[in-house]
């Protein structure tokens, strides 16, 4: 994937600004590692990033601002010259190679466990693009909708889907949810899994097409669904009472945990349905259903926490900072789950920001010490330079260069050596190689 973004980036770059532009791999993983301390560190702007009052420090040690936005103007996902071709045929063009190597890296790397939950994300943004979605019901009221699978447990993502409108490759007559789900839950199939839907996705028939793959459903179904039973839309019941409908490896719950007000929960992995010896005389099935609905929501919310979501006018790069965000959270799953350490989520991310950009900032350092080696020891004859460390100046001439680092540095910023014995010195030097 890094390899696809640095060829698409280079080519543009050099279609586009000059013929010699180039970013190695070091260097986009540092630009990255950026853009996820941005995220840990929200500032009010761009700028402020590397403002002396409200930057971060690492940031500043890894990347100069003017080569970030350099990068950032230039950062494509595919060939730009075969796009109008591809675009007639996928709407994710712009970003589907990066999007499904990603994808398989996720359903690969992690084997998730008995129960997954399935819902919608939405990406916020506004962007313009033909799939952009409006929802009233949400914080964001516009946004990329996602589908996504999510390990009820970990909160792993496990596997995510584009909406991207009309699919035409859905068969006539069957729902979209249930292309969704089936979809969804393709690779987890046959190991006897459970998922956890909303009332827009569950469904009789979706309920039997897994119980055929081994996989069980727990979900909520729409008042106005088909599967619900004439005799069961009464609104006015008696408060705290259940009523069960069976088929052939499905129930159907209908409870009443208001005097107005109903729940139906569908259920292929209940045969039996019991209720609870407390006031509200909960059902088992809608016990379970509150116990596993919330994955999606919860990982949406951790996402959000520590979003590297910013403003721009591509879709395709708000898609990248959603899949940055998803990857930072598998990797965190995935780093625990490895080692057993339990370590906080924003402190993971630091590290692993730190680690992106350690590469790129050592050759950085490297190639500067080269450059400041290569100068002459004093100045040409007749001239002075200028101090390069400025630490107790402002632009003092200097004649002579710091033994360390090869700076030239001029006398307000050197420091005289205190008089020393040949035996503390020795010792000095000892302990330094011990340590």
């Amino acid at each position: 994937m890094l390899r696809s973004i640095q060829e698409w980036t280079t080519q543009h770059a050099r279609h586009t600004e000059q013929v010699d532009w180039f970013m190695d791999l070091p260097e986009l993983m540092a630009f990255i590692s950026v853009i996820i301390l941005r995220g840990v560190t929200k500032v009010p702007s761009l700028r402020d990033s590397w403002s002396a009052n409200l930057a971060n420090p690492r940031i500043i040690a890894t990347m100069a601002r003017n080569r970030f936005q350099d990068i950032m103007q230039h950062l494509r996902f595919d060939d730009t010259f075969t796009r109008s071709e591809r675009a007639g045929t996928d709407k994710f063009a712009a970003i589907s190679d990066v999007w499904r190597s990603f994808v398989t890296n996720c359903i690969a790397s992690y084997n998730p466990g008995r129960h997954i939950t399935i819902d919608e994300q939405l990406f916020p943004s506004k962007t313009r693009c033909c799939f952009l979605q409006y929802s009233a019901t949400k914080p964001d009221k516009f946004g990329i909708k996602f589908w996504v699978a999510c390990d009820l447990k970990s909160k792993y993502i496990c596997n995510v889907l584009p909406y991207l409108g009309k699919d035409p490759s859905r068969p006539n007559g069957e729902r979209l949810s249930e292309t969704v789900v089936m979809r969804l839950m393709e690779p987890f199939m046959d190991k006897g899994r459970t998922v956890t839907t909303d009332n827009f996705f569950t469904s009789l028939s979706l309920a039997q097409r897994l119980l055929s793959r081994k996989t069980t459903i727990l979900g909520t179904v729409n008042k106005s669904g088909r599967e619900i039973p004439q005799s069961s839309r009464q609104m006015d019941r008696t408060e705290f009472t259940t009523q069960v409908f069976s088929t052939t490896g499905a129930t159907l719950t209908v409870y009443a945990p208001k005097r107005k007000k109903v729940v139906y929960i569908l259920s292929s992995m209940h045969s039996v349905v019991e209720t609870e010896d407390t006031t509200k005389r909960k059902p088992n099935t809608v016990l379970q259903y509150n116990n596993t609905k919330c994955g999606v929501d919860v990982m949406d919310q951790m996402v959000r926490e520590y979003s590297v979501r910013a403003g721009t006018r591509r879709w395709p790069v708000a898609v990248f900072y959603n899949m940055i965000d998803m990857a930072a959270l598998n990797a965190h799953v995935l780093y625990q789950a490895c080692t057993g350490v339990q370590e906080r989520r924003v402190d993971f991310l630091v590290e692993l920001a730190k680690e992106l950009g350690d590469s790129h900032v050592s050759e950085k350092k490297a190639r500067k010490e080269k450059l400041l080696r290569q100068q002459p020891p004093t100045p040409i004859p007749g001239k002075r330079a200028k101090c390069q460390v400025n630490h107790r100046c402002t632009n003092n001439c200097a004649t002579v260069r710091c033994v360390d680092c090869y700076k030239y540095t001029c006398g307000k910023c050197t420091r005289d050596m205190p008089w020393q014995c040949q035996v503390c010195s020795d010792s000095a030097d000892r302990l330094l190689s011990e340590g």
